[in-house]
């Protein structure tokens, strides 16, 4: 995995996550939820559930990877539970198996008060030589 400080990432300064706990095939990233979250209806937007569960699942499969590799998501999947209007969340990412060139990674989001949210799952690539130059 490149050196990158994943709080520096765009997409984490643009929604407002932060990343945590990056090792071993793992990731936790967490945002407090709010009003600027929001969909028409007034609840957390699923695609914001569905940005923190990518970033989680990815980072944890990134953590993975030899220094010359890299990946991409093929699949993502998520699945809603409970409605959020404003929480503290908690995504964590586990790589529940990496093949030399697949891996299949899960998500749970839960609340501040470890009440399940939503559950994710993807599959990634990993990109080597030519396929990882530039990522």
């Amino acid at each position: 995995m490149k050196n990158v400080d994943p709080n520096e990432v765009p997409i984490a300064r643009l929604i407002g996550f932060e990343m945590n706990e990056i090792a071993d095939g793992r990731a936790v990233v967490t945002l407090a939820a709010g009003p600027q979250h929001t969909n028409p209806m007034g609840t957390l937007h699923g695609g914001v559930l569905c940005d923190i569960a990518d970033a989680a699942m990815g980072m944890a499969f990134a953590n993975t990877l030899a220094p010359d590799e890299s990946f991409t998501t093929i699949e993502l999947k998520i699945n809603f539970f409970r409605p959020v209007w404003e929480a503290r969340l908690r995504a964590e990412g586990k790589v529940v198996r990496r093949g030399s060139t697949v891996g299949y990674i899960e998500c749970e989001i839960t609340d501040e008060s470890s009440r399940l949210v939503a559950k994710a799952s993807s599959t990634c690539m990993v990109l080597r030589g030519d396929s990882a130059k530039g990522r």
